[in-house]
């Protein structure tokens, strides 16, 4: 995508805010700009989450902690929220990065286990107490879910994708 190469060199492409069009717009560095009063007015603040964040008025209406990186997505990579199927990564795990070639759609799933190493090198899969076998388990929102004994880590793994 053009804007993701532009952004890595630091040329500025400004967008519209979906829904907020005239008002605001988002570039593909990670600035907002408001027109509000006919002036240009850069906003954004560090939420309490330690992410850059931004209150848009609509209609008299304030939506308040909007994060940046889910405006960039939404003008740039024309992301929809869809609750946490789909959600917004940070490539680099830096939250105040919010430039366009940082930012990927991915699932909620794959955020919680794309950084996570363990000894194997496969997700989900562990060596077992004795150390001569690997075993397989599956969290499904609180509970473990054993999945089984191998004699590889390859086929634990295999099992941990089926």
């Amino acid at each position: 995508m053009i804007y993701k190469l532009l952004s890595r060199l630091g040329i500025e492409v400004w967008k519209d805010i979906p829904e907020y069009e005239g008002l605001y717009q988002v570039s593909n560095l990670g600035n907002v700009r408001s027109f509000k009063f006919n002036k240009i007015r850069y906003i954004k603040y560090l939420n309490s989450k330690g992410r850059y964040a931004v209150g848009l008025i609509k209609n008299k209406i304030k939506t308040s902690n909007i994060r940046v990186s889910a405006l960039v997505a939404k003008a740039f990579l024309n992301h929809k929220r869809c609750g946490h199927k789909l959600i917004v990564d940070h490539i680099d795990n830096n939250k105040i990065n919010d430039k366009l070639y940082n930012l990927q759609i991915i699932t909620q799933r794959e955020n919680l286990t794309k950084d996570k190493k363990n000894k194997s090198g496969y997700t989900g899969v562990y060596k077992t107490t004795d150390g001569y076998a690997y075993y397989s388990q599956i969290r499904i929102g609180k509970n473990k879910k054993y999945l089984g004994r191998f004699k590889s880590k390859i086929e634990a793994s295999q099992a941990y994708q089926q």
